[in-house]
């Protein structure tokens, strides 16, 4: 039995001739945050969507939780419990809190396209909701429409959503994108609360929430594993110094 719920082995990604992801092993294990970092053209969203199948590998396998799911399709992995977000809030913004939640809630049921049947059907449903928008800070936006809602507060809802569908690893699609101070803080502690029961693979810029938050980390450059552990020990690497952070006085700034 694999150490990893979530591993590659050589993935390989080509496009036109040009090498996204380049034999790329990566092992992600139970009940941590893994994040995945490099500058920009390293892979990592190439990386993300051959993981969670919007895209096919050219080559190489992946698994999870012991299982081969290379040629799976994204709605097949997200039913077994490996759920993405997208760098991108992918709420319906005409929809209360409650409202997205709920629908994310029918999915197992079996309701998901019954919009047409009377509320009270859907009430069972209510409770859970109720639960999961508390869980990620946002019980006093229930009834507000997510297109009112701060930005920070709708990528917390986005959260909720992927919550409702039980995921076993969550991958996030730079969380922090486009966020202040305070809703940086906020998003960290809520990810922190979530992982302690599942395991998070997370593409994200900010280093200091990468710093703060994963307890392995991995660096991409040119579609290539560069580096991968602690922030301290990649920190530390002259080559991800380089090729990552800048070097000599803009490494120290």
């Amino acid at each position: 039995m694999s150490e990893f719920i979530l591993e590659t082995e050589n993935l390989t990604k080509y496009f036109a001739g040009f090498t996204a992801v380049d034999g790329v092993n990566l092992g992600v294990r139970e009940g941590t945050i893994h994040a995945l970092i490099g500058p920009n053209g390293a892979g990592k969203t190439t990386c993300f969507n051959l993981i969670t199948k919007f895209l096919q590998p050219s080559s190489g396998t992946i698994r999870y939780a012991g299982h081969d799911i290379t040629r799976s399709t994204p709605h097949h992995v997200a039913r077994d419990g490996l759920v993405r977000s997208f760098q991108i809030s992918a709420v319906f913004p005409h929809l209360t809190a409650l409202e997205n939640v709920r629908l994310a809630l029918q999915r197992p049921t079996g309701l998901s396209f019954h919009f047409w049947k009377s509320s009270r059907v859907l009430e069972r449903l209510h409770e859970r909701a109720y639960e999961l928008l508390s869980a990620v800070g946002l019980s006093e936006f229930t009834d507000t429409l997510a297109v009112e809602m701060p930005y920070g507060r709708k990528r917390a809802l986005e959260i909720a959503t992927t919550l409702a569908l039980e995921p076993k690893v969550m991958l996030l699609d730079e969380p922090m994108a486009g966020m202040g101070h305070e809703d940086i803080a906020r998003v960290s502690d809520l990810i922190r609360q979530v992982a302690q029961n599942r395991t998070v693979l997370m593409v994200e810029h900010n280093l200091e929430v990468v710093a703060n938050l994963s307890d392995t980390i991995t660096v991409l450059q040119r579609g290539q594993i560069l580096a991968e552990g602690s922030y301290d020990e990649v920190s530390q690497n002259p080559e991800v110094r380089e090729a990552y952070m800048g070097t000599g006085d803009e490494a120290e700034a």
